[in-house]
């Protein structure tokens, strides 16, 4: 709602005005870029009068008689920019957005040049837009993506880090939360975690919203905001938790398809990039290799298999594809029939229209074709997208993992030893055998035995493995106190149902052959048991000390004692360190059971098990 006012010139647009739309260009830095593009389509900005986007530091023409909408950082390199902009004359007139608040220095600059150009009267409107955080789902965001590894787990875990660098990570942590609050209009209640990054961000942001509303004359959270109207008059609730509180959650396999794609695909800001395999034809020997096509798919809110199915577990996703197929050919077929019975086999429209007798059958038919091609097209994707899934658990065994870890996790009796599963040759890459061997150290009462660790650790090596993420792990586990009672992560392990009725038939587009089916019970993972103790008032000895934060009140208190006693209908909660899909969908399954309650899940970045890794092994 907030970019689409902004690139209406920061007037509401008005819901059914026929007219055009002001024709316009968007210009914007790496950092708008990634806001906008998981939420707006080109052909939505189009709509919107913009005919063109382009990046502020792109070679870019002039363009004398079209207003420009900027939507960039106020960093130096983009101001000094924007300045050669107006002393170009590139456009007629200038509205400049910036994503997070500017400095009244750099404001000074640009209105230095401004004068200069002799372009005061083009420059229309200067606006702090509060939008730095990334939007990617209804209920889902993320801090950024350009230069997250200065806010990534490792660097606010670092060994060595001084606690001058530690400030810059928790300002620029806080600013995109303060942005975030802004843009919901709402002021949340904070709880947090001691003695964790988690308390260092919710200190600061306590301290900035309280600045914020002392300042009444331009306090940003007064009346007419944009989301006066999305939340119920009840404030909504921060949990601010660590990574550090669940290490086991990022590592684990996993078995619903958002969470899947992201796991063993290139998915990153909604998009999934995929090599097509060119099929198994064999090229004459002495042939070049045939090159893969890269190929991309968004996967948004207008996708409504994805928005349904994306927290399914995996073989009912397939089960769905299949069905939908089943359903597109008859249709097809209902539309060749048509136009066979008529004589037009041909597209022509003209001809069609001539015939009275069967129109009215036929005029459905045409007008649904639009419908139907965008339908084949939704099959078409998530066939591939699942095809490409699929290939990935039949080579690594990923439901065998998945059943495993998940009972390690639920201290369930295990039928096979830990060390066959890491000596099987046919189970799983060098780094599925590291993330399940991780997942058990982390999850185990008592650390195994000098002995029995080296044992793994030979068995690990001999597997390929790399070992250095489990140094880490180690001394993770000796320092946070929650290694004295390991996480429980609830008793449930998935129970097999037998063989996919459907999907077995041997007309389906995958073979699911020897591919388990489970049914998932609900499981709530240490963050969603955090969440729940918390929005309920539940009295719980992991949340009890958890720090109380009232931006509203006059004085800061350092108490655990909330004042509000009642339980909250709406909660956002924020991992600082990063987050992932399984968690995501975690605290999306728990509160659909909660009658009119909703939850937000935000994180300072998404990382899945490999970039995870990539990050601990950093710290050897």
């Amino acid at each position: 709602v907030a970019l689409k006012r902004m690139l209406n010139f920061n007037v509401p647009p008005v819901k059914n005005s026929t007219g055009e739309p002001v024709w316009k260009v968007l210009i914007y830095d790496r950092f708008g870029q990634d806001i906008i593009s998981p939420l707006l389509s080109v052909k939505e900005l189009r709509d919107m009068g913009i005919t063109l986007h382009l990046l502020l530091h792109s070679d870019r023409d002039a363009i004398p008689d079209v207003p420009a909408v900027y939507f960039v950082m106020p960093t130096e390199e983009n101001i000094d920019r924007m300045c050669q902009d107006l002393r170009n004359q590139l456009y007629e007139s200038y509205y400049l957005n910036f994503i997070s608040a500017i400095s009244r220095s750099k404001l000074e600059d640009i209105a230095n040049a401004a004068i200069g150009a002799n372009a005061v009267t083009q420059v229309a409107k200067v606006f702090d837009q509060y939008l730095n955080f990334i939007t990617l789902e209804d209920d889902m965001f993320v801090l950024c993506n350009q230069n997250k590894e200065l806010v990534s787990y490792r660097a606010i875990n670092r060994p060595d880090i001084t606690d001058t660098e530690m400030e810059t990570i928790m300002d620029t942590i806080v600013d995109s939360l303060f942005c975030f609050f802004v843009t919901l209009g709402a002021i949340p209640i904070i709880r947090c975690s001691r003695g964790t990054a988690a308390e260092m961000v919710a200190v600061k942001l306590d301290k900035k919203l309280r600045e914020n509303l002392r300042d009444a004359r331009n306090s940003l959270f007064t009346g007419d905001t944009l989301g006066a109207g999305q939340f119920s008059f009840q404030r909504p609730l921060l949990v601010l938790v660590d990574r550090n509180i669940d290490l086991a959650t990022p590592l684990h396999h996993t078995w619903t398809y958002q969470a899947l794609v992201h796991d063993v695909l290139d998915f990153h800001l909604n998009r999934v990039n995929l090599e097509e395999s060119t099929g198994m034809e064999s090229s004459p020997a002495g042939a070049r290799p045939k090159k893969k096509n890269k190929k991309s798919y968004d996967l948004t809110a207008s996708d409504k298999f994805w928005q349904k199915h994306k927290g399914s577990p995996f073989p009912e996703v397939a089960e769905s594809v299949q069905q939908e197929l089943e359903s597109y050919r008859a249709q097809e077929d209902e539309v060749k029939r048509l136009k066979s019975i008529m004589g037009i086999e041909g597209e022509d429209e003209g001809a069609i229209s001539m015939l009275s007798d069967n129109t009215a059958k036929l005029t459905s038919a045409v007008s649904s074709l639009p419908e139907l091609l965008e339908k084949k097209r939704l099959i078409d994707l998530h066939t591939n997208v699942a095809t490409a899934v699929l290939e990935h658990i039949k080579s690594r065994k990923l439901d065998v993992y998945f059943e495993y870890e998940e009972k390690i996790m639920s201290k369930s009796t295990l039928d096979k030893s830990l060390l066959d599963m890491i000596s099987d040759p046919d189970a799983g890459t060098p780094e599925d055998k590291m993330r399940l061997f991780l997942i058990y150290y982390i999850s185990s009462a008592q650390a195994p035995s000098e002995v029995d660790l080296e044992q793994y650790k030979k068995a690990l090596m001999d597997a390929g493995c790399n070992l250095a993420p489990l140094s880490y792990i180690k001394q993770w586990k000796a320092f946070t106190k929650m290694a004295s009672a390991p996480t429980s992560y609830g008793n449930s392990t998935p129970k097999p149902l037998g063989l996919f009725s459907r999907v077995m038939n041997t007309g389906s587009q995958f073979v699911m052959e020897g591919v388990k089916n489970f049914v998932l019970k609900q499981q709530n993972l240490p963050v969603t048991r955090i969440l729940d103790s918390l929005m309920e008032m539940k009295s719980n000895p992991d949340t009890d000390d958890y720090r109380y934060f009232d931006p509203k009140m006059l004085r800061g208190s350092d108490s655990s004692v909330p004042r509000n006693k009642n339980p909250f209908q709406e909660a956002i909660v924020f991992v600082v360190g990063g987050g992932n899909y399984i968690e995501y969908q975690n605290l999306i399954d728990y509160i659909k059971g909660k009658q009119g309650k909703h939850v937000l899940y935000g994180c300072s970045e998404l990382f899945n098990a490999t970039q995870f890794i990539k990050q601990v092994d950093d710290f050897g």
